[in-house]
């Protein structure tokens, strides 16, 4: 447990978290949405600083990110608690641990001691221990992933500080629900972003995310505009954000910012509270990569199906194939200098 850094104190004890865009006005002894910042006798507090519950070693292709350092593996960590409560999520078992406690327990002096128990699901792993692995093991790059990552900015921003430093890059995998404060505090040090779009409606925010859509806008903007490298994904849910209409409002919000911003369309497979629903159907994504191709997107890629062609990148100006991939292995690489070796169109991405 740390004393954290992005918050504003408030009259009664009670403070203002300025993590994420929920900007939770949390009473003593409770903690916010997310279930990990904690009021402590008008004091906010992490309580999973140095707290790893998922750590991993991954092809960086996996998070996904296609066009920042293809090829490489990337160092990947996160946390227990979540600031969604997203009825799909693959990851619940840690996203939501910290909500189950706090919907279990009314008295806050037991809640305090019972997420105290809770943040010992996970390993100590201090930022200089981070840091240390990824130099012997020549990891050039970090990801703070499997939950959402701003929940624990002051563990991040620690670790990316050291990380940069030493001359390895950082990433967000995001729900895109940071706030301005944190963005513009962890900008000098974070190298890449992919943004999950979970649909372009407010109704499914609110029903399905707990959430709002317009801060997850804003930030996809503010990264690309902080000039971060950014892709985004949308996991396509049969029946909840597939039609036409919504596949098309997403591709033409991305296309606004930038026709460069790779787009991930992936399959749903049933989980957590949405185990009843059916996978996504391959059509599905192809139907997606069309809209977004007609949308003037230039990268689209499907995933979490067998679908090698367009898990691969191709020059948008002369159809040449760029980096074949095989899922997260890559099968051929072309690109010099960051252009197209054919027709020398430069290639929007972080190549090296």
């Amino acid at each position: 447990m740390k004393k954290a850094t992005l918050y504003e104190k408030l009259k009664n004890k009670r403070v203002k978290c300025l993590a994420c865009a929920h900007y939770c006005q949390i009473m003593p002894g409770r903690t916010g949405i997310c279930g990990v910042r904690l009021n402590k006798d008008g004091e906010l507090y992490l309580l999973v600083y140095g707290k790893a519950a998922a750590v991993n070693v991954d092809p960086i292709e996996k998070k996904p990110l296609f066009h920042f350092l293809p090829g490489t593996e990337i160092f990947s960590i996160g946390t227990v608690g979540c600031n969604f409560g997203c009825d799909f999520c693959q990851n619940w078992d840690l996203s939501q641990s910290s909500k189950i406690v706090q919907q279990k327990i009314k008295d806050p002096k037991e809640k305090i001691l019972k997420l105290g128990k809770l943040v010992e699901y996970g390993q100590d792993l201090p930022p200089e221990k981070i840091v240390k692995y990824c130099l012997e093991r020549k990891i050039p790059s970090l990801a703070y992933t499997y939950n959402e990552p701003v929940i624990f900015f002051e563990y991040i921003y620690d670790t990316a500080k050291l990380a940069h430093a030493q001359g390895i890059k950082n990433v967000f995998v995001s729900n895109g629900y940071e706030s301005q404060e944190a963005m513009q505090e962890i900008h000098p040090y974070l190298d890449a972003i992919n943004i999950d779009l979970k649909s372009f409606s407010e109704r499914f925010y609110q029903k399905t995310c707990k959430a709002h859509l317009e801060p997850v806008l804003k930030n996809i903007k503010r990264a690309y505009e902080m000039k971060i490298w950014l892709e985004v994904t949308t996991l396509v849910v049969p029946g909840e954000n597939d039609s036409n209409k919504e596949l098309e409002s997403i591709a033409k919000f991305i296309a606004g910012v930038s026709k460069g911003i790779p787009w991930h369309v992936t399959a749903f497979h049933p989980e957590y509270k949405m185990n009843d629903k059916p996978a996504t159907p391959a059509e599905s994504l192809q139907k997606a990569y069309k809209i977004g191709k007609k949308a003037g997107l230039k990268y689209i890629y499907t995933g979490n199906v067998f679908d090698l062609e367009h898990q691969s990148t191709y020059c948008p100006k002369c159809g040449q194939l760029l980096i074949g991939r095989d899922w997260h292995t890559i099968t051929e690489s072309n690109i010099v200098n960051s252009k197209c070796p054919k027709c020398g169109m430069k290639i929007e991405g972080v190549w090296n």
